[in-house]
């Protein structure tokens, strides 16, 4: 675990480092909404999709530094899922990460538009990759992941179930599309760059669904909402089990280069206990 510590250590600076770059300064006229965006993107989180991003890369590449723009668009689209999900007419959140959410600090329209900006950025980041069939790939698999058939679809069903018992085939739909899709489009996107071929993209692409859902059925277990209410703790662990089980064996397929992959996937179980 030290290891995969010092792993995110050097690649969440990494990321910061080249967020920071993409970024407009706060100063930037028009202020409220860069001071919005920075807001939202430098706060405190994990960094786990753009890592995956980059570790996938390194599982089927050389240079893992070329999956760093890739890497950080796809944070700058978690951003936007977060601030929206936040809003009045989402979830109603006055706190993430233990500080007041875009909305309550900014304004909710200045959080709408901090979000939207946040997408437009993170699309011109995808646009610049070379070669240009590459980035072309990549903008049209994300866009699939994030829209109305992924994290979007996902937000529906979770909207159409508030206030109501959901059952478990609705469920895995909400986990599987507003939480699965981006962490499997974040796995992808660095086999992509690195241009895998088909076998590797499949073993990638398996991985990346069971640790989406993966995530998402141990924040249930953690936290005692859905999966848990509905299956019971040791139901529900033994889900989270079976699925990174899985994970882990997609990365024996690559040998000691999947090692790191297999150590995320653990983390994701054992996280916050």
């Amino acid at each position: 675990m030290s290891t995969l510590n010092q792993y995110f250590k050097k690649w969440v600076a990494r990321v910061d480092g080249k967020l920071n770059e993409l970024l407009p300064r706060e100063n930037a006229y028009p202020s409220a909404i860069h001071r919005a965006m920075r807001y939202s993107v430098f706060s405190g989180g994990k960094r786990l999709r753009p890592v995956l991003a980059i570790a996938s890369y390194e599982v089927c590449g050389k240079d893992p530094e070329r999956a760093l723009g890739a890497a950080c668009a796809i944070e700058l689209i978690h951003t936007w899922t977060l601030i929206h999900d936040d809003l009045p007419a989402m979830d109603n959140d006055d706190f993430r990460r233990g500080r007041y959410t875009c909305h309550r600090k900014f304004g909710e329209a200045n959080a709408i538009l901090a979000g939207s900006a946040l997408l437009a950025l993170a699309f011109r980041t995808l646009s610049r990759i070379r070669p240009y069939k590459v980035g072309l790939r990549l903008i049209d698999g994300i866009a699939d992941a994030i829209g109305s058939v992924g994290v979007i679809g996902g937000q529906v069903v979770d909207k159409l179930y508030e206030n109501k018992e959901v059952n478990l085939p609705a469920l895995d739909y909400i986990s599987i599309h507003k939480t699965g899709h981006l962490i499997k489009a974040a796995c992808w996107t660095g086999c992509v760059i690195a241009g895998a071929d088909k076998s590797k993209e499949r073993h990638i692409a398996k991985y990346g669904e069971c640790i989406g859902l993966a995530f998402q059925v141990t924040d249930d277990l953690i936290d005692g909402d859905g999966y848990r209410r509905i299956m019971g703790g040791k139901e529900t662990r033994a889900l989270a089990e079976r699925l990174i089980a899985e994970a882990v064996a997609e990365t024996e397929n690559f040998g000691k280069r999947g090692r790191c992959l297999a150590e995320i996937a653990k983390f994701i179980l054992e996280r916050r206990k």
